[in-house]
């Protein structure tokens, strides 16, 4: 089986489960990497073939991806970050016509994570504790609707680029209010919720772990925990989210009080998701299973207690 992962960046440890969870299933993999500049990539040079691809925002992304999958016999497609996953979602049929699974949702649900005001709004829909979340030009109008203390986002961000904390409303006038929203801000344990669904939309795992450590917007210290709160909100995102597939992740604070809010949702694999998989969560085996037409062994079967610490390493380059 072929492999593609896109945008694969440092997602060194993401291609070691991949490849991992083959061995176990006695398939045969080879693994492809793209990025924009894949000669700097460290999991383009670990993949068994690299491929320059143009950003996602350029009108040539999908064919040039698509010429790749058609070329290399891809049977599967895993995106990693949030800019190319509306793209890709909505070009899942051209991928189709050639063999290719992407493992993404539906567009729907991709817009719906990406826009940070609706996906408050879906969440409390759900009845799912979320921080209270209006517009900038909302919030400048009458800063007294949230209480005091309050985070400014922006309204289609990720990886925690443009995150504002002001001490006052006055702090964020200088912010576009068109593209911004403003939450209340949750304060107590951070939590990210590794979920995974079938093609059915069915929630089949739901792994919440602890960031002890985040650098970057990202885990570097981590442990699973059973949080039957947050497992609870897993099994409500089932229904909210129709069309759901494959992983995604959503962030949670778990306050002193014993309540928790999810504050944000993620179509895509979480960067700590390697915590999730050591812990039993073998997400990238289901895809396999799912591209090569395989029965799906999907569980909830995970251990709580197993803990992440990262570190760097590096790569080496001869001239």
């Amino acid at each position: 089986m072929n492999l593609i992962i896109t945008s694969a960046g440092r997602r060194n440890h993401l291609i070691d489960c991949f490849r991992t969870d083959a061995t176990s299933l006695g398939i045969s993999l080879r693994v492809l990497a793209a990025d924009y500049h894949p000669e700097s990539s460290p999991a383009c040079l670990q993949a068994d073939a690299r491929f320059a691809v143009p950003h996602c925002s350029d009108p040539e992304f999908v064919p040039r991806l698509v010429e790749i999958c058609r070329e290399n016999d891809v049977s599967l497609l895993v995106p990693t970050i949030d800019p190319e996953l509306l793209v890709l979602s909505q070009h899942q049929k051209d991928f189709a016509t050639i063999g290719t699974r992407v493992a993404v949702s539906t567009p729907e649900v991709v817009a719906l994570c990406q826009d940070k005001q609706a996906t408050a709004a879906c969440l409390a829909a759900a009845g799912i504790m979320t921080p209270k979340t209006v517009s900038l030009a909302a919030y400048l109008q009458d800063p007294t609707q949230l209480r005091t203390l309050v985070v400014a986002k922006p309204k289609n961000g990720s990886a925690s680029f443009g995150i504002v904390r002001p001490k006052d409303p006055r702090e964020l006038s200088g912010l576009d209010p068109e593209r911004y929203i403003v939450q209340e801000l949750w304060q107590g344990r951070e939590f990210t919720v590794n979920v995974f669904f079938d093609r059915a939309g069915v929630l089949r795992c739901a792994v919440p772990h602890e960031r002890l450590e985040v650098r970057a917007g990202e885990v570097s210290k981590g442990v699973t925990r059973h949080v039957p709160m947050l497992e609870d909100a897993a099994r409500k995102l089932s229904s909210a989210l129709p069309g759901a597939f494959g992983p995604l992740c959503f962030q949670a604070i778990l306050a002193e009080s014993g309540e928790a809010a999810v504050f944000e949702v993620n179509a895509r694999f979480g960067g700590g998701f390697p915590l999730a998989h050591r812990a039993g969560a073998h997400f990238s085996r289901w895809l396999l299973e799912d591209a090569g037409g395989l029965p799906l062994s999907a569980n909830n079967d995970w251990k709580a207690g197993v803990t992440m610490l990262r570190y760097d390493a590096a790569v080496f380059l001869e001239a």
